[in-house]
């Protein structure tokens, strides 16, 4: 039987390996470092693992790719993994960066395609009352009044892109107040459904594998997570039918995201955020801050000291 702290061993594995490239402009060195060693991790647990989400298709990544199995053999696993979600956010050194995964019984997972995805995004309390196709004021007065608390209360995070300059405007206009982004919406969407983090609503268009990943802890969390794919181009589309997607305007469900009631999510800080410390290091160790959660609703904040490699004297 897997222990699902070895799971979070793997995201300790890789914050640590991408953390090392923090501020440094390398997105891609972070990004090939985190990925080794998540992948090296995977490769040592008791499990049959098929990654179902990952660092692209085999032609595209040598390591991670959608359909590769990890693992010494076990217990049959689906996988969605992002050894580094904001790739930029490390490079630069700003906030919210993470490594994280999701795992799921075989077929719990939906096999996402790499194309963008309006989302939408809240916590437990609100969960009930929110339609993605609701109109962004109406969306916001339910999240008020299920919260108990004025619109102007309410915290919006969207990524900063020229595109939701209409959805900023309505957010606005409703009078809720918003937190900009520039990269990583797996841990905004999540940070809805953590009464400690102050953000209340995820709104507005990103990777689809990413949310997938959002889903599958919101859906531990009892929050709600809706999702509709917005291919960026032709091949966009029509990849996503020959992946089974018939209706590209349908509405996707948590339970059409992450089928499965048994699934596990969990993610460690590279850089602090709203959910988790970032990586510090301190003589020859290493702390880090991660979080766990289960089907059951059991969410587990793990902060770890790691002990590293012995530095050479200085003569």
């Amino acid at each position: 039987m897997v222990n699902s702290l070895d799971f979070v061993n793997v995201t300790e594995k890789a914050a640590l390996a991408a953390s090392r490239f923090m501020g440094r402009g390398e997105r891609d060195a972070a990004d090939g470092a985190a990925v080794e060693a998540m992948r090296a991790e995977l490769g040592e647990m008791e499990i049959s693992g098929r990654i179902v989400i990952g660092e692209g298709e085999r032609d595209e990544a040598p390591m991670l790719f959608i359909g590769e199995e990890v693992g010494k053999g076990g217990v049959s696993v689906d996988i969605a993994v992002d050894p580094v979600e904001g790739t930029n956010l490390v490079a630069n050194g700003l906030p919210n960066s993470i490594a994280v995964m999701a795992i799921a019984e075989r077929g719990g997972l939906l096999h996402a395609p790499d194309s963008y995805m309006k989302k939408l995004a809240v916590g437990p309390k609100a969960a009930a009352f929110v339609h993605i196709d609701a109109s962004v004021a109406d969306n916001l007065t339910a999240v008020a009044n299920a919260l108990e608390k004025p619109v102007n209360d309410v915290c919006v995070v969207i990524l900063d892109r020229p595109r939701h300059a209409d959805l900023i405007r309505e957010v606005r206009e409703a009078g809720a107040r918003i937190k900009l982004i520039s990269d990583g919406d797996v841990d905004a969407c999540i940070a809805t459904s953590i009464d400690s983090t102050g953000i209340h609503v995820a709104m507005g268009t990103g990777g689809a594998p990413e949310g997938v990943l959002a889903a599958a802890a919101i859906k531990c969390l009892g929050g709600n997570f809706m999702g509709r794919l917005e291919p960026r181009s032709p091949e966009e589309a029509e990849r996503a039918k020959a992946m089974g997607f018939g209706d590209l305007s349908r509405v996707l469900e948590m339970d059409d995201l992450c089928k499965s009631d048994s699934v596990m999510f969990c993610a460690t800080g590279i850089t602090d955020g709203d959910l988790m410390r970032g990586v510090r290091f301190f003589g020859n160790h290493a702390r880090t801050h991660s979080i766990l959660v289960h089907g059951n609703g059991t969410v587990r904040f793990i902060d770890s000291t790691h002990r590293l490699g012995a530095r050479p004297r200085r003569r």
